[in-house]
């Protein structure tokens, strides 16, 4: 009985913990996790960009810590003169996210590849295909586990145990595809961004048991596929104001989250590329039982510096977490190097 208390512990830990994939709400800020084919999206010949999330760091003595960090690369396709701009990429990304007190954490490293089809003569179409490969390695601290045979009588949990348990790391592939439609026409300053990407595809197992443990009571745990699509819009209000709206629609499983909202770019120097971000966001999100209910407000504040991105934003948690104090702080910043101004393949934020 005592193992199968353990091993139903188990169970519901790593099924509560998977079924938190990767997740920022400055989504557009950490392209190479949004979706593969905006690999080389940007207007530059590379860019550098990172990301931080912290979540309910005043509820949890051990806060859920989240990284990101990439760099990629775009260049000319053809001849400089050819009708047609356009352009292939090539990126790598470092993700790592750690949960809990026994520090169960998820680490990938990822090569990604796209390419960006100009779909007329003037480049105000492009439709872009990327994939993306990877390693990820996932691990477990038993050491801040205890058991009941660890118990020393008098002092505490100090005695070593006999429970038999499994590696406390292991690693798979995972591979994500995409695409990506951008609009941008001469005539105007609107943008329009249709995306979507396949993430976990491959259905990889992911559990600490091996298929050979005839003991174990846990079953092999399958990764969900997770479908996600993209949209996004730039849209002039007046001089020096610009309306961005976002939408991210993620369903993985039983599972489904929605990110809907948008920023408004305040231009502040008609001489330097200097513009301020004010924006907000809703996280609808659904589960097993097919319940929809509000998960988080977002609030976002940005800051453009010539090539240089920054943004904040935080999470302020209502529904079944309201009340617990827990918020979740968000820090991007990317830099555009050799800045262009000729190609608008993707959103900012």
């Amino acid at each position: 009985m005592r193992k199968l208390f353990i091993a139903s512990f188990l169970l519901v830990f790593f099924f509560e913990i998977q079924a938190q994939d990767r997740l920022f709400s400055q989504f557009y800020a950490s392209p190479l996790t949004l979706n593969p084919a905006l690999t080389g999206a940007f207007e530059g010949k590379f860019r550098v960009s990172s990301i931080y999330r912290d979540q309910w760091r005043q509820a949890l003595d051990e806060p859920y810590q989240t990284f990101s960090s990439a760099l990629d690369l775009r260049w000319r396709m053809g001849k400089e003169k050819s009708r047609h701009k356009d352009h292939a990429a090539v990126g790598m990304m470092f993700f790592q996210d750690k949960a809990g007190a026994v520090n169960f954490s998820t680490t990938q490293i990822s090569i990604s590849g796209a390419y960006h089809k100009a779909l007329d003569i003037r480049s105000t179409q492009f439709l872009s295909l990327g994939f993306q490969a990877g390693i990820v390695q996932r691990n477990l601290n038993f050491g801040n586990i205890t058991f009941e045979d660890q118990f020393n009588g008098t002092t505490g949990y100090s005695d070593p145990s006999q429970e038999r348990l499994p590696e406390n790391n292991f690693s798979f592939g995972d591979y994500s595809v995409g695409l990506n439609y951008a609009y941008a026409p001469r005539s105007s300053k609107f943008r329009l961004f249709l995306g979507g990407a396949i993430h976990h595809f491959q259905n990889p197992t992911v559990s600490f048991y091996h298929k050979t443990d005839s003991e174990s009571l846990l079953p092999d745990n399958k990764l969900a596929p997770r479908y996600s699509a993209q949209l996004s819009a730039q849209v002039p209000v007046s001089k020096g104001i610009t309306f961005l709206p976002r939408a991210i629609f993620d369903s993985q499983g039983s599972s489904m989250k929605l990110d809907a909202g948008g920023n408004f770019r305040l231009a502040l120097s008609d001489f330097r590329l200097v513009s301020l971000h004010l924006g907000s966001y809703l996280r609808p999100v659904a589960d097993y039982s097919n319940s929809v209910r509000l998960d988080a407000v977002v609030a976002l504040v940005g800051i453009e510096l010539n090539n240089v991105l920054i943004g904040t934003s935080y999470d302020f948690h209502v529904g079944r977490t309201a009340g617990f104090n827990r918020g979740t702080f968000e820090m991007s910043v990317a830099y555009l190097g050799e800045y262009e101004d000729d190609l608008i393949l993707c959103p900012k934020f």
